[in-house]
């Protein structure tokens, strides 16, 4: 793989970290809010369905979701509340909180009483947005691997050096030599790449790894 492999792709965007589910009890109905990160349409889909196997008994099984790299996929479901007051919704705290690659599914068990339009809205936003906690908003920046293939003489001035300089890093190998696996901001390769050189006098041999994408903290939660 080379670099390549993250050319076309955006460098960073928002979802939730992992899957995840939370229950609100609004006058008696109870309201699951599930979440999930996704990659494609198909996954998206897949969770939904299988959040309704799940819930088979259950009322409502309401979802929307925001998928692709341009968010050029996205759905909603109503599934029977009336029009625009749940699909609408979740979809909604989607978009308001710019997350992509995402999958929300809320769950109603009605409990008896009606809550109006407006009350359906808050429910739905509220267990939909209460997810999205629980599923950990994080930012996805893509990265590219380099490896830095360096006599061990270098190793610990490099090691020390990454860490200063707060570069991520991969995997380790040790053999006759050791490589280090770096991973810098994908518009910050070719900049580190003569770092790296310069560093280690031009000793350092340098291989692209794969291009990936790492979740980090949202700017409002770290520290």
């Amino acid at each position: 793989m080379n670099e390549k492999d993250g050319m076309g792709k955006r460098e960073q965007y928002r979802t939730v970290r992992r899957e995840a589910s939370v229950e609100l009890v609004i006058r008696r109905s109870r309201f699951i809010g599930h979440v999930a990160p996704v990659e494609t349409e198909e996954e998206a889909q897949a969770f939904v369905e299988r959040v309704r196997k799940n819930h088979s008994m259950a009322t409502h099984n309401c979802y929307a979701y925001r998928v692709g790299d341009r968010d050029q996929w996205q759905k909603s479901s109503d599934d029977g509340e009336p029009a625009g007051t749940a699909g609408k919704p979740i979809l909604e705290v989607i978009a308001h909180r710019g997350l992509s690659n995402v999958a929300i599914v809320v769950t109603r068990y009605f409990g008896g009483v009606l809550l109006g339009a407006g009350g359906l809205i808050r429910a739905y936003t509220d267990a939909a947005a209460e997810a999205v906690k629980a599923g950990q908003p994080a930012l996805m920046s893509l990265h590219q691997a380099v490896w830095a293939d360096i006599d061990y003489t270098w190793y610990g001035k490099l090691e020390n050096e990454l860490r200063t300089a707060g570069v991520l890093v991969g995997e380790t190998r040790f053999t006759d030599r050791v490589s280090i696996e770096c991973l810098f901001p994908f518009g910050e390769t070719e900049a580190r790449k003569n770092w790296l050189i310069d560093l280690t006098q031009g000793q350092a041999v340098l291989t692209s790894g794969e291009a990936r994408y790492i979740a980090l903290p949202l700017p409002e939660e770290a520290g």
